[in-house]
């Protein structure tokens, strides 16, 4: 479809990449990838034709039409939803105009028998034909579609565009591009302003949809979900391989090893030649074979080495005060805001009569739809707005925040080195250079003043400062929108290896994967709590709705609630009134008696994961004293305690879901 031959870019002395050549075909799923800098972004324009290449030709057939999405793109509208994403059918609405045009014609003439007439008709019939093949009046059902696949819901078709964010308008844009269904979609970024839902709904869209995709994101679940073919810009030129990411990354490592040999080789070779030089420079007898050396060397092609990841650096939390036993405890929390139309009318519920409790040293997710108030409940946990109900923050609670906005805060004439060096402690200090590199601020970068830096790298730059500070409560929302993989690897491992509390605001389904244990969903109002990773909270919460689909559940899980919209609750998440209708009093008996048994046996299971504890505790002990250390038999059972434990621990688990799911 796209073909690229010799593409060579230069922006100074060193070319970004030189005499690049592959070729795009239909149904390739692309994941364009190399570090910040490498020119993925410079990619994508040259492909769309928006940038032209130093030297190097991109051919496109005539009849080949491109859909790109860049990172950051300038909307000024002023339209509703539905009439912006509407211009997508800009032919097809032309169309439908001109066949409005001759239908009036035709029912105001009355010549039936004139040629002129006949014409007419036949011009009508052919355009009407060729109207419908482009799919006709269909279209209204796809935009709609497509937008609830976004996220809107039909309430927001006919709001002004003025009236959402900047990431609202971009899934816009985003929608209008899908629908004009181009042979070949260019994606920069396109899932950071999705919620999960969103996301899930894209990658299905490019699955089944899409002709060709080219894309660049820092989201792996949703690069691993979509391609199959990778090329990596490296060292100047693009390496192509026909895996997906997680395939690519694996291949990626055994060829750097290759490199890293056929390198050493190299070097090795280089220096015994010239050794060789410069032993026998001065000898007659040896001159002819000293020459030969020199034009070997002279014909030696330096083997580069791909650029070394920094994701495998470590990170640990400066040490802090342990805090008590229950950093947050939330009873009956609700936040409405006052109307914007009317100061005495019914405002609009976030949420309301929320219960939870967050124990110290849980990693927990805050997800759901955008809008449905995730960063205003941590908005509360931080005290900057008012709220009704009670809630608690734990008695020495250190709370470190990354807000979306936090990069205002920073001192705009400080460098990027000094903004960092001036929290830093410890052996940090010495490695303030390394934690620079790890999250795209290393060589001259870490000069730059803060004044100067565009607004992710100023997110990144506050990331790292809350790296450093010593807190116990970890409050983190959307961190991951301006970080690379390598980076977000750094920063999730940092995270699972602090010590306090963690809350997560997030969309990143990979980052959420294995750090978090605990998912709070926010939606039609409510906050439900579930237990397990972020996999296990989409798995429930897709036979939830296979479930409602076929009408075999009397509960159904709220997705579709809207940002900035009042919510309401379903039936059966009512009041007790509303369960004694559905269920008897004998039924409701023996449910509670099922429901004190599931406790009973969670109680019996968290006794004995206590008592399986402290003798791993004694254990440990004994096996750190030197005499120990080879007494096989305190060993054996160090062993058989830990496959003990673990098996306990995934039986409690399961436990605790089928009593949580009693209690719903």
């Amino acid at each position: 479809m796209i073909s690229i031959d010799g593409l060579t870019v230069e922006f100074g002395v060193k070319p970004l990449f030189k005499d690049v050549s592959f070729v795009i075909n239909e149904r390739d799923r692309i994941a364009l990838v190399g570090k910040n800098g490498a020119g993925k972004s410079t990619m994508l324009k040259i492909l769309c034709g928006m940038q032209k290449p130093t030297s190097g030709s991109v051919s496109v057939p005539n009849d080949t039409t491109i859909g790109y999405l860049p990172q950051v793109m300038k909307l000024s509208d002023d339209t509703t939803v539905k009439e912006e994403t509407r211009k997508a059918f800009a032919d097809k609405t032309k169309m439908e105009a001109k066949l409005k045009e001759m239908e009036q014609e035709m029912a105001e003439r009355t010549d039936y028998e004139s040629d002129g007439y006949a014409e007419l008709v036949e011009r009508f019939t052919t355009e009407h034909e060729r109207y419908m093949m482009m799919g006709g009046e269909n279209y209204e059902a796809e935009i709609e579609r497509t937008l609830t696949g976004l996220g809107f819901t039909r309430d927001d078709f006919d709001r002004p565009t003025r009236e959402f964010s900047g990431g609202w308008r971009m899934r816009i844009e985003l929608a209008k591009i899908l629908l004009r269904r181009p042979d070949v979609l260019l994606l920069d970024e396109p899932t950071n302003h999705l919620d999960i839902e969103s996301i899930q709904w894209l990658e299905q869209f490019l699955a089944q949809s899409a002709k060709a995709v080219v894309l660049v994101s820092h989201d792996r679940a949703f690069v691993n979900n979509v391609t199959n073919r990778t090329l990596e810009i490296t060292c100047g030129h693009v390496e192509d391989y026909r895996v997906k990411y997680d395939e690519y990354l694996v291949l990626r490592k055994e060829r750097r090893e290759q490199q890293l040999r056929a390198y050493e080789n190299q070097q090795k070779e280089i220096a015994d030649t010239k050794a060789f030089i410069e032993r026998f420079r001065y000898q007659a007898t040896k001159a002819v074979q000293v020459q030969q050396r020199i034009r070997q060397l002279e014909k030696i092609v330096p083997i580069e080495v791909d650029e070394v990841d920094n994701s495998a650096m470590r990170l640990k939390f400066p040490p802090c005060l342990r805090s008590g036993d229950y950093p947050v405890i939330a009873e009956g929390l609700g936040k409405t805001y006052p109307s914007r139309l009317h100061s005495d009318g019914p405002g609009q519920t976030v949420f309301e009569g929320v219960d939870l409790i967050i124990k110290r040293g849980e990693k927990v997710a805050f997800v759901g739809k955008n809008g449905e108030g995730k960063s205003t409940f941590v908005k509360c946990i931080m005290g900057e707005i008012p709220f009704d109900g009670t809630l608690k923050i734990g008695h020495n609670v250190q709370i470190g925040y990354f807000a979306q906005n936090q990069a205002q805060l920073l001192d705009e004439n400080l460098t990027i080195y000094e903004t960092i060096d001036r929290v830093a402690t410890g052996d940090m200090r010495l490695r303030i250079n390394d934690l620079l590199g790890a999250f795209m601020f290393g060589g001259e970068t870490s000069e730059k003043y803060v004044k100067v830096l565009s607004g992710g790298e100023r997110s990144r730059l506050a990331m790292i400062k809350l790296l450093l500070e010593p807190v116990n409560l970890l409050i983190l929302d959307e961190p991951t929108n301006h970080l690379d993989i390598a980076s977000k690897e750094v920063l999730k491992e940092a995270i699972k290896a602090f010590d306090g509390t963690a809350i997560i605001v997030s969309h990143d389904r990979e980052f959420l994967d294995g750090l978090v244990s605990k998912v709070y969903e926010f939606g039609g109002g409510k906050v439900r709590e579930h237990l397990g990773g972020i996999y296990d909270w989409l798995r429930s919460t897709s036979e939830s709705l296979q479930l409602a689909r076929k009408g075999e559940g009397t509960e159904t899980v709220s997705l579709t609630s809207n940002n900035n919209k009042n919510a309401t609750p379903h039936p059966s998440e009512g009041s007790a009134e509303t369960s004694g209708e559905i269920l008897s009093y004998a039924e409701r008996k023996e449910l509670q008696k099922k429901i004190r048994k599931a406790q009973r046996a969670v109680d019996d299971s968290e006794a004995k994961i206590a008592k399986l504890e402290a003798r791993k505790s004694e254990l440990d002990e004994l096996l750190m004293a030197p005499e120990n250390a080879s007494n096989m038999e305190l060993v054996s059972e160090y062993t058989n305690l830990q496959r003990e434990l673990d098996e306990e621990n995934d039986r409690w688990l399961i436990l605790s879901e089928e009593l949580e799911g009693m209690k719903e």
